[in-house]
């Protein structure tokens, strides 16, 4: 099964993006697991205070977490699919912003408090990559993968947790969990990256 063929099953799950509660119920488990509390500000939950902070969402889709998000400094999400227009609007009319790539090629000199990672990393070409590129313009990597899960169209990669432990350089925490539409084995953590500093 090549790239192109898994491109088209991410496009086709997806269809047009108009109904996403499942993904986005999903989202509050996997936020959780990654250190971010959630909150109801004004009547909307969950909703996060990045307190100005830079971040940048990998691998974020039609629905990023990001959205959820108030007072950032910087908000961007990092997506190589071709979502609807409208999903693309939304983001901008939210002050984010959308750079159509893959986690691979994606580089830059820019440095960010934060870099999101949550159920990408079986979609992709070259996880170790991804992650190694994230290093090298975050200070800290929140993360949020399924493991041991199997290899399936969409879905080239069977991550492991020892290959994670080592490719984010620290360990992450494995447990088997069943709630909110979340079911089978998630590694989750926060990881330093290159610019990690200790008091920030």
């Amino acid at each position: 099964m090549s790239w192109k063929d898994d491109q088209k099953w991410e496009l086709d799950w997806h269809g047009n993006c108009a109904n996403s509660f499942w993904e986005e119920t999903k989202q509050i488990v996997y936020a959780r697991k990654m250190g971010l509390s959630a909150t109801m500000i004004e009547g909307k939950y969950p909703s996060y205070d990045l307190q100005n902070k830079s971040v940048i969402d990998i691998g974020g889709g039609a629905y990023s977490m990001l959205l959820k998000c108030v007072n950032f400094n910087k908000a961007i999400v990092v997506d190589p699919c071709d979502y609807p227009q409208w999903t693309v609007d939304r983001y901008k009319e939210t002050k984010i912003q959308v750079i159509k790539n893959t986690g691979e090629d994606y580089k830059t000199e820019e440095i960010h408090d934060e870099a999101w990672l949550y159920n990408c990393l079986q979609h992709t070409i070259d996880p170790e990559q991804i992650i190694k590129n994230m290093q090298s313009y975050s200070r800290i990597i929140r993360v949020f993968e399924w493991v041991d899960n199997g290899i399936s169209i969409g879905h080239p990669h069977d991550l492991k947790e020892g290959l994670l432990n080592e490719w984010f350089g620290g360990e992450g925490k494995v447990e088997q969990i069943n709630e909110s539409g979340c079911h089978g084995k998630v590694y989750y953590g926060v990881f330093k990256g290159d610019h990690y500093e200790k008091n920030k």
